[in-house]
């Protein structure tokens, strides 16, 4: 993935986030107010900060120094007062800190970081009302789309791609640098073949899945009634978790006695790496240590993979519906006693399932596969016949020699989206 940007952190994000991590801090958790520290200090690492953002050693635990290691001692400081006097105390530096930049608020690094924690204690943010929780949200261009902040009936189309990440990740993430240096996606591919205008999804990963899925389907409901244009169709493009979320979503929009307004629209699904059947490596905690370590504004939260939030605990076994975990306890060890749900009906469905081995090597195809996900859940494989998921042949495909991350930027794998998805 390529180097982001060297833009400023806009102040104003700072402060709401310091204020975030303030109330985690509050209630005990110093050694996450560590790794956040360290999270700041590699970011503005990378950025060529200076003066105030300066870092020392101390042992092995980055600090900062100035403003920036004044805030940060207050933090770790706080964890003996009462959490309403941090949080004061932090909303009194705002005016302060809104003064020394003039950027926008948004910017990679700090998505990429709180979209890993959101990952890693996204359910516990939501319960707690932490400003640092991400709500779901649909993107074009980069802008928030809301029934009232549409954008122009000149600028769109009615032939929806609609875009999901994976755990631990954020809607920028899909891009990358192209064989020029210039930034591409799958979707933008998509887009310059098949007129296609993708709409991002950005959501906390940390939720369950079902409760992702059931915010997915309210959110394109909205989108198809306010839409500038009528709506033609709808494709959607997954990556890992996003694969589960859109299932549940689906599962969610068509019931017995309801089907909401964007079911009837939805014709391909496209999933790239999605543990359909669960991943192995969440019973290790692997699959956060991996995803969080990728980049090295995440790096620092790698230690908290071991909180393990309710997104991740839904990956031991690819958890979509609701029915699946309640009244559970997500911690305890115990058989998959999941409810099968099959693909969508009248959906054309496509998966791509990625193996680090060498074509022919069938047994590390097995017990390697993309270094997260086994090769047989993302083509979704089961023991049990009858729960497999029945992927037309000419709609699946496997990619070698390429790991769970690059399942984002290969080159086979968009040449593979842009001839399935061509008009029929």
């Amino acid at each position: 993935m390529p180097t982001p940007p060297r833009t400023k952190v806009s102040a104003k994000s700072i402060a709401t986030d310091l204020r975030g991590a303030a109330q985690l801090a509050t209630q005990g958790t110093l050694g996450l107010a560590r790794m956040a520290e360290g999270v700041h200090q590699s970011v503005l690492g990378t950025l060529g900060a200076r003066g105030d953002t300066s870092s020392t050693q101390t042992g092995s635990h980055p600090q900062a120094t100035g403003l920036t290691g004044w805030v940060y001692s207050a933090v770790r400081g706080i964890t003996t007062l009462v959490g309403k006097s941090a949080d004061t105390a932090l909303r009194a530096l705002t005016p302060l800190l809104e003064t020394t930049g003039a950027q926008p608020p948004e910017s990679p690094q700090r998505a990429a970081v709180v979209a890993a924690l959101n990952g890693v204690l996204g359910d516990y943010l939501a319960a707690t009302g932490n400003p640092l929780a991400t709500p779901m949200s649909l993107r074009f261009n980069g802008v928030v789309l809301e029934p009232g902040q549409m954008p122009a009936p000149t600028a769109v189309n009615g032939k929806l791609l609609i875009v999901l990440h994976g755990l631990c990740m954020n809607d920028l993430q899909w891009e990358h640098a192209g064989a020029d240096g210039t930034p591409t996606s799958h979707a933008a591919a998509l887009a310059a073949a098949h007129g296609y205008t993708p709409v991002f999804v950005r959501y906390n990963t940390g939720l369950h899945t079902s409760v992702n899925g059931a915010a997915l389907s309210d959110k394109l409901s909205e989108l198809v009634a306010h839409w500038p244009v009528a709506v033609e169709s709808i494709t959607v493009l997954v990556h890992s978790m996003g694969g589960l979320v859109a299932r549940s979503a689906c599962a969610q929009a068509q019931t017995a006695t309801t089907v909401a307004a964007w079911r009837p629209l939805l014709k391909a699904l496209v999933f790239l790496g999605t543990p359909h059947h669960g991943a192995p490596l969440e019973r290790a905690g692997n699959w956060v240590d991996v995803v969080l370590g990728s980049t090295p504004y995440s790096r620092p939260l790698a230690k908290l993979g071991q909180l393990r939030s309710a997104g991740i605990t839904d990956l031991r076994y690819g958890l979509v519906q609701a029915s699946d975990w309640q009244g559970h306890d997500r911690f305890r060890r115990q058989p998959d006693r999941r409810t099968h749900l099959p693909l969508p009906e009248g959906v054309a469905c496509y998966t791509v399932a990625a193996t680090v081995a060498k074509p022919r090597s069938l047994l590390a195809e097995r017990l390697v596969g993309d270094g997260l996900v086994p090769l047989h859940s993302a083509l979704g494989r089961h023991d049990d016949a009858a729960r497999t998921l029945r992927f037309a042949k000419n709609q699946q495909a496997v990619v070698y020699r390429l790991n769970h991350m690059k399942l984002l930027s290969s080159p086979v794998v968009r040449d593979l989206l842009v001839g399935w998805l061509a008009p029929s």
